[in-house]
């Protein structure tokens, strides 16, 4: 009998202070409440790199270029890769368009040959 109390004491304050622990996190989940892209039209025939920046929750900001996803609005005028690397591949206007979370933002570049 004495086992068991003496092994649920143990279980309960191995709990308890894991609890005060977790509870006293200064760690928070990184979760963005804006998001921004920016880059230069790159000239046809020339590539320039875009950048994809989250401002978090706690005001600060954060390069998520490579854990964003990339779209082009007409892939007959640039394309992006899933870096953020925009192509020109013919004069025109094109929207370069990036989704994080559940944000999404572009840029309006025009392209010249």
């Amino acid at each position: 009998m004495k086992v068991r109390s003496v092994s649920a004491m143990v279980m309960a304050v191995g709990l308890a202070l894991f609890g005060i622990a977790c509870g006293n996190s200064t760690t928070s989940a990184t979760v963005a409440s804006s998001l921004s892209v920016n880059g230069t039209a790159p000239v046809v025939g020339g590539t320039s790199q875009f950048k994809a920046t989250a401002t978090l929750a706690d005001g600060s900001t954060q390069d998520v270029t490579s854990q964003a996803t990339w779209q082009s609005s007409d892939t007959a005028v640039a394309t992006v890769s899933s870096a953020g690397v925009v192509t020109g591949v013919a004069s025109g206007s094109v929207t370069v368009s990036a989704v994080y979370q559940t944000l999404s933002a572009s840029d309006a570049i025009v392209l010249v040959p």
